[in-house]
């Protein structure tokens, strides 16, 4: 597999910096088990399933996901040999575990409410026919002063698609062009960390139509800088098997953040 990394100018220390961190975001993005891996979304119910890409036969119950499996057939929980029947337990909403089955990764997870099963196969022509994702030029002027307002009460908040109810945290006020903007921001995966989820005029043009992330991390005195420049695309722009949250209405932006990822090749 080749990934066609974007080109960079060696004299701009901003660029080399994006360039750096854009390589190892595609690296992730095409790691043998990511998403660009995954075969099928295999949603559970209390109906016995088999699927084609996976071992066992799959059932969620009051008790949590159970996998029965066959003769011969084993799983590999964190070094732990699983056969016969097993109980994943009550997974929380967002959460999941991943167990092997040679060289197959199988996500076991909770999204939306529903319990679903994930097979990640390292040969998968999505993932290895992956071209790379090109990005706008960067531009110093996509590097945005902003200020953190966190709330006093975490605010539940519906993010559109597999009904997806994140806690926004605060907003995140900048300007651009003369106007005011406001973002909502949700917790993010590191301490202190800020996701914020976003589209623009250009989504379906030349970004993806649903949705693009951003990640920061706002100082003591809620100082934060929005770099449009790191805007990515979530993994539903690659495969029909993601579950991704869709921006919430104020998160909409009605300018044109031609900066970041573009449209996959």
């Amino acid at each position: 597999m080749t990934i066609h990394q974007d080109t960079a100018t060696a004299t701009d220390p901003l660029q080399e910096e994006w360039a750096a961190w854009h390589r190892a975001h595609e690296e992730k993005r095409a790691d043998r088990h990511g998403f660009l891996a995954i075969t099928g979304l295999h949603f559970l119910d209390e109906e016995p399933r088999s699927f084609p890409d996976a071992p066992g036969e799959w059932t969620s119950t009051e008790d949590g996901v159970v996998v029965d499996l066959g003769p011969g057939e084993s799983l590999d929980l964190a070094g732990q040999q699983l056969t016969g029947r097993h109980s994943f337990g009550v997974l929380p909403e967002r959460g999941g575990v991943t167990v092997h089955f040679g060289d197959i990764a199988i996500e076991v997870a909770k999204r939306g409410g529903y319990d679903i099963v994930r097979p990640r196969h390292p040969d998968n022509p999505v993932r290895t026919a992956y071209l790379g994702t090109e990005a706008f030029p960067v531009r110093a002027s996509w590097r945005i002063q902003a200020h953190f307002t966190p709330y006093a009460e975490p605010a539940p908040t519906r993010v559109d698609g597999l009904e997806h109810v994140y806690d926004a945290v605060g907003e995140v006020g900048f300007e651009r062009a003369g106007a005011h903007f406001t973002l909502l921001a949700f917790p993010g995966h590191a301490d202190g960390e800020l996701l914020i989820l976003f589209s623009d005029a250009t989504a379906g043009v030349t970004t993806h139509p649903a949705v693009r992330s951003l990640t920061v991390t706002p100082d003591a005195a809620g100082r934060v800088v929005l770099d449009f420049n790191r805007a990515t695309n979530l993994p539903c722009a690659y495969t029909q098997f993601a579950t991704c949250p869709l921006p919430p209405p104020a998160n909409k932006l009605s300018l044109a953040v031609t900066a970041g990822e573009r449209l996959p090749r």
